[in-house]
């Protein structure tokens, strides 16, 4: 299938509502340090709420994914964005209370829609035949590097140009719109009655080795965003560079998952197609830790983004394989807290190496460290791979065997 076939009305919705529920998501971070750079210690402060936001996100997605009704969805799913809007328009009204009101408020709005983004891609894939699957989170992919690419100058020209409360407002609004959209969508997405008793958590927790890769390769995101700048102070480069550098990084990223949506199927096993991905990501950006020209880490970044957004549809997409259709919305939160988690802790860990070592260095190590994890999650995920085949031939080796017992039960 090509995506040709894919501009069909349940599809163009699903992208409207998308894209209104997904861009006040990428918009926050940096709405809320200008939300409160001019009080004392704003930039602190800004930092401190951007953190509640995402520690609300983190932890709401899988409890809250895991809560999902398939079959009936929408009534959840709506009342996670009215909760998310109430809390963005809460900080937009009141920009000047109580640090503590403005962290729960923020992390009131990062937690309300936790399980949307996983509950919309299985919607996505509910929707389209099983031959489009791969074009439609390409499709999705693409979609969403695009609003990561324009959030932050959204959030920055109306922060700066008309007011520091105005992005939060327009994300509250954003989120009522998306709101209204749920209804232009079906309720859910259909389960088949035996899979109705299967233990989600179980299925959950045995597909860490998918998560670990998911959150290694957008920590890779997370060295290249945060020490850019500061990289190009040690080499010399005009700081204003970044942001052009990165709008390549994000360019190349919505490339490239176009590009694998193309082709239905690419060489090799998902497991092995991500890990490949996954080690040629890692050296783009350990060749922007070494290269002293901005057009060679420019071209470093382009390359990287090109092969990120695929590594991360593998991920996916093998989720897609190893979970059933009732864990799907469960498993797709857990993998965006797992990625939200993966970037929080390698900024983490890029900041705490600022301090000990020059900018080049901390990115190596950063790179150093998803190399191990990519490791880890491929030997885990061998192993669950094997495990499952185990299972499937020994559930088709009885069944002949329970046959044959009813066909004597019946005589």
């Amino acid at each position: 299938m090509s995506y040709r076939e894919l501009p069909v009305r349940p599809v163009l919705a699903w992208s409207a509502v998308t894209v209104a529920g997904r861009l006040p998501i990428a918009m926050a971070p940096l709405a809320l340090v200008f939300l409160v750079r001019e009080r004392p210690g704003g930039y602190t402060l800004g930092a401190a709420l951007a953190a509640a936001y995402v520690i609300g996100e983190i932890v709401a997605a899988p409890v809250l994914g895991l809560r999902l009704d398939a079959e009936r969805a929408r009534p959840q799913l709506v009342v996670g964005l009215v909760v998310g809007a109430v809390g963005f328009a809460g900080l937009g009204l009141a920009p000047d209370a109580h640090p503590v009101v403005l962290a729960a408020l923020a992390l009131v709005a990062g937690a309300g829609p936790g399980a949307v983004p996983g509950a919309l891609r299985a919607l996505l894939t509910s929707m389209v035949p099983e031959r489009a699957v791969t074009q439609a989170m390409s499709m999705e992919s693409m979609l969403t590097f695009v609003v990561w690419a324009a959030a932050p100058a959204l959030a920055t020209g109306l922060a700066l140009g008309v007011g520091p409360a105005v992005p939060l407002l327009l994300q509250a609004a954003l989120l009522a719109l998306s709101v209204a959209g749920m209804w232009l969508l079906p309720a859910g997405w259909t389960v088949e009655p035996q899979e109705k008793g299967t233990s989600a958590r179980r299925a959950l927790l045995r597909a860490w080795p998918v998560y670990v890769l998911g959150a290694a390769g957008l920590g890779l995101l997370a060295l290249a965003e945060l020490i850019l700048p500061a990289l190009l102070e040690q080499r010399g480069i005009a700081i204003g560079w970044a942001g052009p550098l990165l709008a390549g990084f994000s360019i190349g990223s919505a490339v490239g998952a176009f590009v694998y949506g193309l082709r239905g199927h690419w060489p090799g096993p998902l497991a092995v197609q991500s890990v490949v991905l996954l080690l040629a990501v890692s050296a783009g950006v350990a060749l922007v830790a070494v290269l002293p020209w901005t057009a060679a880490i420019g071209v470093a970044l382009v390359a990287a983004g090109l092969l990120q957004a695929p590594a991360m549809l593998t991920r996916n997409l093998a989720l897609r394989l190893l979970l059933p259709p009732s864990a799907l919305a469960a498993g797709y939160s857990v993998m965006y807290a797992a990625v939200g988690a993966g970037y929080a802790a390698s900024g983490a860990l890029a900041g705490g190496l600022l301090k000990l070592v020059a900018p080049s260095t901390a990115i190596l190590y950063g790179v150093g460290l998803t190399v191990l994890l990519a490791v880890i999650g491929t030997v885990g995920e061998r192993r669950l791979n094997r495990r499952t085949e185990a299972e499937a031939a020994a559930a088709q080796a009885e069944g002949p065997a329970v046959d044959a017992v009813e066909r004597k039960v019946r005589r």
